[in-house]
């Protein structure tokens, strides 16, 4: 299989060994298969994962610049064991956007091979996100409490049609401790999350003094069960355990046509800058931004939507551009301001108006995806919206942007009477 596989690790219950599971495992997905490529990152803020894959220096940017700026491959670092990992945040704020809108995100990132994704113990905008995210998501129970908990994030799952990629993995149990009689922990999870009509991966993840002690010492290195503890059941656990997530990986239907970020379009955003769901399935309206060359689609009905209260919309005709003009807080005032441009067919202008929202609202959010920049780094900016829907393959062409970039002279000429 080619394309982005995510593996999410999530339990509200704290003490279940998420993380303990996360980064072990990608040491092992990568020991199984060498030329796998194999990423993680976290959402919860004990760098865990820094501390085991970190090589030299701590990463300029990271998770907070996956959330709030524009995702790119210089976000990803590599590290340990030949693992990739994204450097986690001290303090994470959720973007504007909805949870949906991470898996976009994510794919941003021109990455192949297998996401690991390691969230919080609770159940907030991250951990909704990275459920919704996933291809597989493995929650860890290791008792009653950790069984019940399960059934918030199997809710979010199902919400969204995709309860189906949810298996539970008990997990840190006490392979001596029994319940009563021959009726062990281990057994009685299974039996308990399978009553349930849970999905259960068939092995159970020891509790082992040696596998936390590599977490804890004189050092802040966290050390791999693969390397400093082989001679623990856990290892071969573990090593099952990626054997399954390898299986699943391998059963996951293809990835639809025009999927992921081919790496000559690092510039090409995944997502509609208005809904912030995937837009590179069907047909849109590109956009360009002239500063950043960046480009992509916005959903038809999104567009309909952004317009809806502007007169220009209803001016709109096969071939016309939409021109979106904007000056940064700085430029002319304290206050940003917009103003919406309509070119015909032939580049001239048709009319132009400010937006009743002014500066704020909708407008300014799909403004901001669309360049990749909040507003008060905004200087003067140059969005161009095609009227007519195409197919998200014009964007991907050896062409791609060029159609709009070849207009930009003679319309930005009217615009603001002069050449650019």
């Amino acid at each position: 299989m080619s394309g982005l596989f995510i593996v999410t690790v999530a339990s509200e219950k704290g003490g279940v060994g998420k993380t303990t599971i996360a980064t072990n495992l990608a040491v092992y997905l990568k020991a199984l298969h060498e030329d796998l490529p194999v990423t993680i990152a976290s959402f919860d803020n004990h760098f865990s994962v820094d501390h085991m894959f970190a090589l030299g220096p701590r990463p300029a940017a990271g998770m907070q610049e996956l959330l709030h700026g524009t995702p790119s491959p210089e976000l990803v670092s590599f590290g340990q064991y030949g693992v990739q990992y994204l450097a986690s945040a001290r303090r994470l704020a959720p973007p504007d956007a909805p949870p949906r809108s991470l898996r976009a995100r994510l794919e941003g990132l021109g990455l192949e091979g297998v996401l690991l994704l390691d969230t919080r113990p609770i159940l907030d905008w991250f951990t909704e996100a990275a459920l919704l995210a996933a291809d597989l998501v493995l929650t860890p129970v290791k008792d009653r409490a950790a069984l019940v908990n399960a059934a918030a994030l199997r809710a979010v799952l199902q919400e969204a049609g995709r309860d189906g990629r949810l298996w539970l993995v008990p997990s840190l149990v006490d392979s001596r401790a029994r319940l009563s009689g021959d009726v062990k922990v281990g057994d009685f999870l299974t039996f308990a999350a399978r009553e349930r009509e849970y999905q259960v991966v068939d092995l159970v993840i020891s509790k082992s003094p040696r596998v936390e002690s590599l977490a804890s010492g004189f050092s802040t290195r966290i050390r791999p069960v693969l390397t400093h503890a082989r001679q623990t059941a856990v290892h071969g656990q573990l090593k099952q355990l990626a054997e399954f997530v390898l299986a699943r990986r391998a059963a996951a239907p293809a990835p639809p046509a025009g999927g992921g970020v081919p790496p000559a379009h690092r510039r090409l955003a995944v997502e509609c800058p208005v809904c912030a769901d995937r837009a590179l399935d069907g047909a849109g309206h590109a956009f360009f931004d002239l500063r950043s060359r960046r480009r992509g689609l916005i959903h038809p009905q999104c567009l309909a939507e952004l317009l809806g209260d502007c007169e220009l919309g209803l001016l709109l005709a096969p071939e016309s551009l939409f021109v979106i003009e904007m000056a940064g807080p700085g430029m002319l005032d304290e206050e940003p301001e917009l103003q919406l441009h309509l070119f015909d067919a032939g580049d001239r202008l048709i009319a132009s108006e400010r937006p009743p929202e002014g500066g704020d609202g909708p407008l300014r959010a799909a403004v901001e995806a669309m360049t990749g920049r909040k507003w008060q780094a905004a200087l003067r900016e140059w969005i161009l919206i095609a009227a007519t829907a195409g197919p998200a393959d014009d964007l991907t062409a050896p062409a791609a942007g060029r159609s709009l970039a070849a207009r930009r002279r003679t319309v930005l000429r009217e615009a603001m009477g002069k050449v650019r």
